[in-house]
């Protein structure tokens, strides 16, 4: 047998560096966590050339140009351009292939905050419906009409609590959900929840807002105009790619969604 070694080639790349803040979380030589700021993207895309996630990390940490995919440095998963939260960032290669291979083995742990319309039936559930792109709407993903090539999504729920709104309409609740997907489909959350009658608060791509007769003009103004989906990444369980010591971060809720769930509770 012949076996040949070489250098992983330099990738050449037009992306620039950007002194755009970061919250991170923690950080050492293989890997950093951040809790990505809603109306954030992770990478520079149609409608989001600058100010993503990744200019801000190369002017962080320069050397990440080098690694990953082009146009991707270091990402390993992602989060919806409005979704705030935890996310992990591989700072070299190894790092890079070893989490994106425990996200493709489904063992890193996550879970999510959502602030939804109505009262789901119960305490607890589970959502088991697979999710492909809309048939007719291709920005858009559907599990009722989906092609045929949808895939297997799980979405495990329970409430958080549940805020009535003393309205006189059919939507007379608001509820605070956490979402534990076992599977990781693009916007499977939003989908989901949409799908169960539940649609995610400030949701424009899957969500209507309902009609809701309530005096207080705050509250309506508050849920009505919410500038983004109310989701947030709230924890991330992961095994380290050096030590395999399991390691658990979080990040609270952000700002917008803990200042409206705090005047719910003062209403509710």
């Amino acid at each position: 047998d012949s076996v040949e070694l070489g250098r992983i080639p330099k990738i050449e790349t037009k992306l620039r560096a950007e002194a755009v803040p970061l919250d991170i979380i923690y950080e050492d030589c293989d890997f950093m966590v951040i809790n990505k700021a809603p109306g954030m993207a992770v990478h520079p895309a149609t409608g989001s050339v600058t100010g993503t996630l990744v200019n801000a990390l190369l002017h962080h940490c320069p050397k990440l140009k080098e690694m990953g995919a082009e146009g991707r440095p270091g990402i390993v998963h992602r989060l919806d351009k409005d979704t705030s939260g935890v996310m992990v960032v591989a700072k070299n290669h190894r790092s890079l292939q070893l989490l994106a291979q425990q996200f493709k083995d489904r063992t890193v742990h996550k879970e999510y905050l959502a602030l939804v319309w109505g009262k789901l039936k119960g305490d607890s559930g589970i959502i088991d419906r697979p999710i492909g792109r809309h048939r007719s709407q291709r920005k858009k993903m559907s599990c009722r009409f989906a092609y045929s090539k949808a895939r297997e999504a799980l979405t495990e729920w329970n409430v958080e609590k549940c805020f009535e709104l003393k309205a006189d309409s059919s939507i007379r609740w608001v509820s605070l959900c956490r979402l534990r997907p076992k599977t990781g489909r693009t916007h499977q959350i939003r989908v989901h929840l949409a799908e169960l009658g539940h649609p995610v608060i400030g949701d424009k791509v899957y969500g209507e807002r309902p009609k809701v007769d309530f005096k207080n003009r705050n509250i309506i103004s508050l849920l009505y105009d919410f500038p983004r989906q109310a989701l947030h990444g709230e924890r991330l369980e992961i095994s380290h790619p050096t030590t395999g010591r399991r390691i658990e971060f979080k990040a609270g809720l952000y700002n917008d969604i803990h200042e409206v769930v705090k005047e719910l509770e003062t209403v509710s």
